[in-house]
């Protein structure tokens, strides 16, 4: 009788227990329903946000670049430091090197021509001759920028000069270039459009000289695609704007400045934050180094900048005449292709520069470093030929249309021109060559004879024949030069076997 009441008053208890249990159990639960709606959206924003990137990047894999660039380079700026990022390229890629070299070297190359093509349909003859001699004159200050340096800086195997040593250079280089192109155009009594014109066209240059150093030092550590990559899209950031800013507002002047905002930035955004990325971290510069590189390339510059001058004294010496601007698009308009013979025997040996100053520095190989000359030239011979039959055939129609000019009674002298084409391709290839043997310095006296020799050929022949005068002077100038540089590598070449055979 006792027992059940205690029994039932557990029940009882453990009854209520449980109620206030699921009650607790009740409240809690309404707690996380309120809660829920806000979490639940916020988590699904964030899966929606990450399917759409996978999408995107799935369906898009230029913006996935893009955004993963921009991703590394806001999130090295904001850790205060370029140089100091892990590398994510990898080097000793030879065919991505040669594809990539191509296509930058290729690209670089026919800005020029292109856009000279675009200014005359657009702007007229006359003022496609003004743009032409303007970026002549930009061309010759390129070699100033430059200074000679990118073959010695590529062969400097041994880094005996820091990467810092080669960035003061550069940007002492460029700053003269620019302080030197504003006095010639002072001179020159430039005003107006053609003034603004030329100051463009040569703040382009000089950010295109500056970029070529950083992609000298990818190159230097074996990453020459990631260089060809961005001489690339600096060059096709300056067509596009050089383009569509003429197009716009038909004045050269403006469309020059844009084409060198474009190549600004894509040097900011692209050359200068990948080459600290993707190359170790240099020392300090110095001002001793840099004292020596200037002494160590002047002869070298001096040397590329009277080869310029020689390769561009038709041009000065038809201005100097008095011939009309037309003229200077004639001209330009057939040495193009004959450029073409250049740009592209300067693809196929420039990414075997590095591999031929190892070849010469081990005295075993010199033999092979030998057997790489002659077949350059061989297959310089071959693309000229190539490229005069390609002339012959489709080539005259082919200009005609693109620059609206009937090119028909102008074909032998395409032909000639395609000719020093080939002998220029030649020219610089040897220049190379002299370079990597460290006798630059004996080039320059051959180039002040070719110098003098031009002068004299070229005022002659262009006095009495005008434009024909000009294109057939520049075929026997350059062959001149072209015979010295032969002479000039076997002397050296047999000098240095004679002092093998002594040791």
């Amino acid at each position: 009788m006792d027992r059940v009441p205690l029994l039932h008053r557990d029940s009882s208890e453990q009854t209520s227990s449980e109620r206030r249990s699921r009650s607790e159990r009740r409240s809690s639960g309404d707690q996380l329903r309120m809660a829920e709606p806000t979490f639940t959206k916020q988590t699904r924003q964030r899966e929606e946000e990450r399917r759409n990137r996978r999408t995107i990047q799935q369906v898009n894999p230029v913006r996935k670049l893009i955004n993963d660039w921009f991703d590394r380079l806001v999130g090295a700026v904001s850790d205060g430091s370029l140089a100091g990022q892990e590398e994510e390229y990898a080097s000793g890629r030879t065919k991505r090197d040669f594809m990539w070299n191509t296509i930058g070297f290729a690209a670089w190359g026919m800005v020029f021509p292109i856009l000279t093509i675009v200014v005359t349909q657009l702007a007229g003859v006359e003022r496609a001759g003004m743009f032409s001699f303007a970026f002549v004159m930009a061309n010759l200050l390129y070699i100033l920028a430059n200074y000679g340096v990118r073959t010695y800086q590529v062969s400097d195997i041994e880094e005996y000069h820091t990467f810092a040593d080669y960035q003061v250079n550069r940007i002492a280089t460029c700053v003269i270039m620019m302080i030197v192109g504003f006095i010639i155009t002072k001179v020159l009594g430039y005003t107006g459009e053609m003034f603004v014109m030329c100051i463009g066209i040569f703040a382009y240059k000089a950010i295109d000289a500056l970029g070529e150093v950083y992609e000298g030092r990818l190159q230097q550590v074996d990453k020459l695609y990631l260089g060809g990559i961005s001489l690339t899209i600096r060059s096709v950031a300056a067509f596009i704007l050089f383009s569509l800013l003429l197009v716009i507002t038909n004045d050269l002047g403006v469309a020059s400045i844009a084409m060198a905002i474009g190549a600004g930035a894509s040097f900011l955004f692209l050359t200068f934050p990948l080459t600290m990325f993707e190359t170790p971290r240099s020392q300090a510069p110095n001002l001793q180094s840099v004292q020596m590189l200037f002494r160590e390339c002047f002869p070298v510059f001096l040397a590329l900048f009277l080869y310029a001058l020689i390769d561009n004294m038709p041009k000065f010496v038809m201005q100097g005449a008095g011939l009309p601007y037309d003229n200077q698009l004639y001209f330009n308009a057939l040495y193009f292709p004959a450029m073409a013979v250049l740009i592209i025997v300067g693809m196929i040996y420039k990414p075997l520069l590095v591999k031929m100053a190892n070849v010469w520095a081990d005295e075993s190989r010199r033999s092979r470093f030998d057997l790489i000359i002659i077949a350059m030239v061989v297959l310089i011979i071959a693309i000229t030929v190539v490229g005069i039959l390609l002339m012959a055939w489709i080539g005259i129609p082919i200009m005609s249309f693109l620059y609206g000019i009937d090119f028909e009674p102008y074909a032998q002298l395409a032909y000639i021109m395609l000719a020093a084409g080939g002998v220029t391709a030649l020219i610089d290839f040897l220049y190379q060559v002299i370079t990597i043997l460290r006798r630059q310095q004996v080039v320059m006296g051959l180039y002040l004879i070719t110098f003098g020799f031009s002068l004299l050929v070229l005022i002659l022949m262009t006095t009495m024949m005008e434009l024909e005068g000009a294109v057939v002077g520049y075929l026997i100038v350059m062959s001149i030069l072209a015979i010295l540089l032969v002479r000039e590598y076997v002397t050296q070449r047999l000098k240095f076997s004679r002092a093998k055979g002594r040791r």
